[in-house]
C-alpha cells in the first residue's frame, strides 16, 4: 500500500514530472543553447559598452578641444580688448595732441590779425594825422599869405608834404 499510496500522492507526480521536464531539457541540449543565447547576449552587452566607452573618451576628447579653444578665444579676446584700448588711449593722445596744435595755430592768426589791426590802425592815425596836419599848416600858411597871395614854391612844398605822409 505504500507504494499506491505514494502513486496517488501529488507531489510525487509533480516531482516526477520536474525530473523528466528537466531531463527532457537536457537531452534538447536546452542549457547549451541558453548558454550560448547568454554569451551571444553578453558580447552584444559587451560590444555595446566598448562602443559607450569609444563614444565617451571621443566626447571628453571633443570637450577638452571645445575647452582649449575656448580659452583660446577669450586670450585672443582679451588680448583684441587691450590692443582696443590701447589704440584708443593713442588716438586720444594723438587727437589732444592736434587740437594743442591746432590752438596754438589759431593762436597765432589770431595774433598776426591783431598786429596787422594795429599795424593798420596806427598807418590810420598817421595819415589822418598827416591830413590834420597839412590842413592846419595850409591853413596857417594861407592865414599868412592871406592877402599877398599864394606863393607858388610854399604850394608846390605843401603838396609834396602831403603827398609823402599819404
Amino acid at each position: 500500500m505504500a507504494a499506491v499510496a505514494v502513486l496517488q500522492d501529488a507531489e510525487f507526480w509533480v516531482g516526477a514530472a520536474l525530473l523528466i521536464f528537466v531531463g527532457s531539457l537536457v537531452w534538447a541540449k536546452a542549457p547549451a543553447m541558453a548558454a550560448r543565447v547568454l554569451d551571444a547576449r553578453g558580447v552584444r552587452v559587451r560590444s555595446h559598452l566598448d562602443e559607450a566607452r569609444r563614444l565617451r573618451e571621443e566626447a571628453q576628447a571633443l570637450l577638452a578641444e571645445i575647452t582649449r579653444r575656448h580659452a583660446e578665444s577669450e586670450q585672443a579676446a582679451e588680448e583684441m580688448l587691450k590692443t582696443a584700448r590701447a589704440d584708443a588711449e593713442r588716438l586720444r593722445a594723438e587727437a589732444a595732441i592736434k587740437l594743442e596744435e591746432d590752438i596754438q595755430r589759431r593762436r597765432a592768426l589770431a595774433e598776426r590779425r591783431i598786429a596787422m589791426a594795429e599795424t593798420q590802425a596806427a598807418a590810420d592815425v598817421k595819415a589822418a594825422a598827416v591830413d590834420l596836419a597839412t590842413s592846419a599848416a595850409e591853413a596857417i600858411l594861407a592865414s599868412r599869405v592871406g592877402a599877398s597871395g599864394s606863393d607858388r614854391l610854399i604850394d608846390a612844398g605843401l603838396k609834396g608834404l602831403a603827398e609823402r605822409f599819404s
